[in-house]
Formats: structure tokens, C-alpha cells, sequence
């Protein structure tokens, strides 16, 4: 009897040593080839936004289909499909798009570009290039130039806008050229 209890425990002791062996290592693989995958892929975010004030009050909204976190700083965020969406206070809601942009975490300031379009009350600007600057107050929109309201059709170098103020200057990089200004009922 006590050899049929050496024998089983001999058994049992050689299983487990077995499955230990083999097992539980694999397992301790997985989970360290899972843990390298995450880390390689940390700086890809999908469906990301971040939400803003001021303060002054005003309300800052950025999303986008993809954003990647820069290497080099983490306060860069690379963004791609976007879409924002600013009020400002006393003042109505601007929606920004474009392809791309360039978002900076800490102190808010956005680059869009490619294929932008600003949509503020019955006006829409559209071109290829947007400086949104909190800590200069300025929005700045350059390349390519369309602005369209009801009436006009402005075509311009660039257009800049103090974000406090509304004051804005429409200009053209070269002396020699005009803004061009259509009205369309003409």
C-alpha cells in the first residue's frame, strides 16, 4: 500500500513538474510578447478628441479619426481627419475641417492643413493652411484663399483674424497682386 502512494505521488509530482515546465513558461512568453506589441503601438490613438477653455471662457473642441503622439515631444499630437469646433465667447460657433493637423496638449495651439474649410455663420473659407494661436490670439489662414458668403467671393494669399477683436486683414504675399473680391450677383 505504501508503495502504490509512493508511486502516485511520484506520478502526480512528475505531472505537475511537466506542466510547470512547459505551461506555464509559455504563458509567461505570451504575456511578455502581448506587453512589447502595446508599447510599440502606445502612440497611435483612434477616435481621439480633447476639449478645452480658456480663460476667457471660451470653448475649444478637437477631434479626429487618428492621432499619433510625437517621439520627440508628447505634448505633439499628429492628427489626421479633423474636425473642431470653437466658441468663443459673445460670439457665434466656428467649425474647422482638414485632412491633417498638428495639436499641441499644453498650450492648445493647432496647425490644420490640407484642404481646410471654416465654416462661421453664412461664410465658409476655405484653402490649404490654418495657424490657430491661443497664445498669439491669431488665426491665421494662408494657401489658396477662397472666402464665400451670401454675397462675395473673396480670393486672397492670407487672411488674418485676432480672436478677441474679429479684426481681420486680407492680404497677398506679392505687392504687385490684389485680393480679388467677386460679388455674385454680378
Amino acid at each position: 500500500m505504501v508503495k502504490k502512494i509512493v508511486i502516485f505521488l511520484a506520478i502526480i509530482s512528475i505531472v505537475l513538474l511537466i506542466y510547470y515546465k512547459f505551461f506555464h513558461e509559455e504563458k509567461k512568453i505570451k504575456e511578455i510578447n502581448l506587453e512589447n506589441t502595446n508599447t510599440y503601438n502606445s502612440n497611435v490613438l483612434e477616435n481621439v478628441e480633447y476639449i478645452a477653455t480658456d480663460s476667457k471662457g471660451n470653448l475649444y473642441i478637437i477631434r479626429a479619426a487618428k492621432g499619433e503622439i510625437d517621439y520627440d515631444n508628447k505634448d505633439i499630437i499628429f492628427l489626421e481627419d479633423v474636425r473642431s469646433m470653437i466658441k468663443l465667447i459673445n460670439s457665434e460657433q466656428i467649425n474647422i475641417r482638414s485632412d491633417f493637423g498638428k495639436y499641441n496638449t499644453s498650450n492648445y495651439d493647432t496647425i490644420f492643413s490640407k484642404n481646410v474649410i471654416i465654416d462661421y455663420l453664412e461664410n465658409e473659407i476655405t484653402g490649404e493652411y490654418l495657424d490657430f494661436s491661443l497664445i498669439k490670439n491669431k488665426m491665421i489662414f494662408s494657401k489658396n484663399i477662397v472666402y464665400t458668403n451670401l454675397e462675395n467671393i473673396l480670393q486672397a494669399d492670407v487672411i488674418e483674424i485676432d480672436i478677441d477683436t474679429k479684426d481681420t486683414k486680407i492680404f497677398m504675399y506679392e505687392k504687385n497682386k490684389k485680393v480679388n473680391i467677386k460679388n455674385k450677383n454680378f
